[in-house]
């Protein structure tokens, strides 16, 4: 091996890991395009119309109340393996769906596949990596992610107008990076990490000697022992304990705020918003894949820049920036002229997409302790995907009785209490290893 790192294989692991990140990408952006049809083909009201795209957060939730239990006992890579199959089998079933309810369970199965990766892809990413680059490595999964609503907006606009059932092809082509996903999982080692965790320090050294040099391995072994002490079983009870409770409200408050920052209703009510102000359908999916090139472009700025400026600076950003850009696009919307909306629109894509989006991720996956790391991520990950639930059910309700102007003042001013916890609150964890930041926040 030459350098430090074998860049190859820590690259290729960690593309092949945050393919579950492409199929999250592919079940959030897909329901934008499928709505209008579903709307047609079951009926939907406001209340219906909420809980269906919700839906996918409550089977987000039921997979990440066993994936970090999954994680913790048998390893990281049978949970991302489970994910895969599900999100196979989940794409049919909603692909074939007869009526509403049956629908409604694939969708709840194609959340738990989506809760399972999100919150396995980012932690093994994360304890692969080295330190100095793990931030640009985990937001791997967050352009994978984007990616993922990139391509599927796109193949939404494409399918628009091929007829009622266009929204079954919509749905059933998440097939094919679901196998994808299970396929390359099969070549993909445990993680160092947990391995050294279960015992099997040998096979540990096998992995971290493919990914770096002596030197690495060593220091990687080394640390990771001094935070184990020896305890091998973890629990939801013990995330709560005194010892690690400020941190565990640390990361259990920046899941809610990247939900309650409102900008999913954006990707996941895009045809709702420009319908408001007269745009046709055509427009409004248009609208959306401008949305998900944004989104892409400025998650490669986020890659660029998050071991460069810090985590902490590029959530003040995105918190701070939003704050005020909401503020303009609630304005526009209640005056209701649509003139100037979507560049405000992608001005908060942007700004999101290169803080909030991948840096939530990023510092769930790195702030918790290594003895508990599974279970913690487990109910951070549950915390963020029921504030989704709870934001997109509400925002159509919201938007019938009081108007979608009224909806963005609200997260606008959500926005700006997230900016005085993180001032406050979140210390930076830039450049350090994870023990290092296990360390570092025990004296919180």
């Amino acid at each position: 091996m030459r350098g430090k790192y074998n860049w190859t294989f820590l690259i290729s692991i960690s593309l092949i890991t945050a393919m579950g990140g492409y199929l999250f990408g592919f079940d959030f952006a897909v329901i934008t395009g499928g709505l209008p049809f579903l709307r047609a083909e079951f009926g939907l009201d406001a209340v219906t119309e909420g809980f269906t795209t919700g839906t996918l957060a409550l089977g987000c939730i039921a997979g990440c109340i066993f994936a970090g239990g999954i994680a913790d006992k048998y390893g990281r890579k049978p949970g991302l393996l489970f994910a895969a199959s599900i999100f196979c089998v989940s794409s049919l079933a909603m692909a074939l769906a007869p009526s509403l309810p049956f629908f409604l369970i694939g969708r709840f199965f194609a959340g738990t596949g989506v809760g399972m990766a999100s919150m396995l892809s980012p932690m093994y990413i994360a304890e692969v990596s080295p330190p100095e680059v793990r931030g640009r490595m985990v937001t791997i999964n967050q352009l994978t992610i984007v990616l993922g609503q990139v391509i599927t907006h796109f193949e939404n606009f494409q399918l628009r107008d091929t007829g009622p059932d266009a929204w079954r092809w919509m749905f059933g082509l998440g097939m094919i990076p679901s196998l994808l996903f299970l396929a390359g999982m099969f070549f993909v080692p445990e993680s160092p990490r947990w391995l050294l965790k279960a015992g099997r320090e040998a096979d540990s050294r096998k992995v971290l000697e493919r990914i770096g040099n002596s030197q690495f391995v060593e220091t990687t072994v080394t640390a990771i022992r001094q935070t184990l002490h020896g305890e091998t079983k973890t629990n939801f009870r013990q995330v709560f304990q005194k010892a690690v409770l400020p941190v565990m409200i640390i990361g259990i408050t920046l899941a809610v705020f990247q939900q309650f920052c409102g900008i999913n209703v954006v990707f996941n009510y895009t045809t709702n918003i420009f319908e408001s102000v007269g745009a046709s359908s055509t427009e409004q999916l248009l609208q959306a894949v401008y949305i998900s090139l944004v989104n892409l472009v400025f998650t490669l700025v986020a890659m660029a820049l998050v071991d460069r400026w810090g985590r902490k600076s590029l959530m003040l950003l995105g918190a701070g920036g939003l704050a005020i850009l909401y503020v303009v696009i609630g304005y526009i919307l209640f005056k209701g002229s649509g003139t100037g909306l979507s560049v405000f629109i992608l001005m908060a894509i942007g700004v999101y997409a290169m803080s909030l989006a991948p840096l939530t991720w990023v510092l769930i996956s790195e702030i918790f302790p290594n003895k508990i790391r599974g279970v913690a991520t487990s109910v951070a990950v549950i915390s963020l995907w029921l504030a989704y639930f709870i934001l997109v059910f509400t925002f159509p309700i919201i938007e019938k009785h009081f108007g979608n102007a009224i909806a963005f003042w609200c997260y606008s001013v959500i926005c700006v209490l997230g900016f005085l916890f993180i001032w406050k609150k979140l210390p930076e964890t830039r450049g350090k290893s994870l023990e290092k930041i296990e360390s570092d926040f025990a004296k919180l």
